[in-house]
């Protein structure tokens, strides 16, 4: 008999991931793009891009075997529009995909990733930054996720882009930037020290180019860096204050995204406020994409145990 398969993916605003997984939770196979967020770039690339992660983590693979897919993705309401829905059903269509595969917000399976419950609350900071609660599967509350122009307040953007400030302050100044200082990496990575060229080439940069340079802020704060460290604090403060403002409903809170998966100074101090003001810390998430794969599942058989969940978002 052949063993049917589900499909799981988290298109992210840097990086796509899918798997396909059995009913049982494990996972046989991964596929990794880029940006997969129809937001963050042009629909048709990132469209493109979700096929690509998606043929990946088949290889190998009848896709004729998937019964149940979910994607999830921020502006997942651009699929309304039948133009971009189209481009993104022709590569379900290009994939061999003949069931349904259900687009769902970026809260829904980021939330999965850490917790088989369909109630609770979830933060999730990576390019962008939003905090949802859910109820039953559903989001009823949501702050923040206004996006790099209102909001994503504590997000690998707004991150990068405290740092080019600072950075471009200190130029003005007069502050020549020191090796190892925050200043120095940005100027590294912009490729001058001259102000007024400085800021010209920052604002050339795309979005995505002033959120890469978020590690440069992590890794000089750690080196002692004054600015570095106020940014990482001012990140964790934005994050949990987004949160706290939601007033969570009982059940899990889970931690999401880059941010707060790869800068243990903000997470570390996103959980101490949380414990403090909420009486919880927050559980980390796991990878988004085997959270859409449990979702998947649940689509699939409805009754399916904790233990599956477990199986699926489990390193490794």
């Amino acid at each position: 008999m052949t063993t049917p398969l589900v499909l799981g993916a988290d298109a992210g605003g840097t990086t796509t991931r899918a798997v396909v997984a059995t009913l049982d939770g494990r996972i046989v196979g991964r596929g990794r793009s880029d940006a997969g967020n129809p937001v963050a770039v042009d629909p048709v690339e990132a469209a493109a891009a979700l096929g690509a992660a998606i043929g990946s983590a088949l290889t190998g693979h009848d896709p004729s075997r998937v019964v149940g897919g979910v994607v999830g993705l921020a502006g997942v309401s651009r699929l309304a529009d039948p133009s971009v829905g189209a481009v993104y059903a022709g590569h379900w269509s290009r994939l061999g995909l003949s069931c349904p595969v259900r687009p769902v917000g970026d809260a829904l399976v980021a939330f999965a990733a850490g917790t088989p419950a369909n109630t609770g609350t979830v933060l999730i900071a990576g390019t962008g930054a939003v905090a949802a609660v859910l109820h039953e599967g559903n989001i009823i509350r949501i702050a923040d996720g206004l996006g790099w122009l209102l909001g994503d307040e504590g997000s690998g953007y707004w991150l990068g882009l405290a740092a080019v400030k600072a950075t471009a302050r200190a130029l003005y100044r007069g502050t020549p930037p020191r090796d190892g200082s925050l200043g120095g990496a940005v100027c590294a990575q912009v490729g001058t020290t001259e102000p007024d060229t400085f800021v010209t080439r920052i604002y050339q940069l795309s979005r995505d180019r002033v959120a890469a340079i978020a590690p440069a802020v992590a890794r000089t704060a750690r080196d002692g860096d004054p600015d570095a460290r106020h940014i990482l604090r001012t990140a964790a403060h934005r994050l949990a204050d987004t949160l706290v403002s939601l007033h969570p409903a009982p059940g899990p809170v889970v931690l999401a995204g880059g941010v707060l998966g790869g800068v243990p100074e903000i997470r570390e101090n996103v959980q101490r406020q949380l414990a403090d003001r909420l009486g919880q810390p927050g559980v980390i998430a796991g990878d988004g994409a085997a959270g859409a794969a449990w979702l998947a599942t649940r689509l699939v058989e409805p009754r399916a145990g904790n233990g599956i969940h477990a199986r699926l978002v489990s390193p490794g």
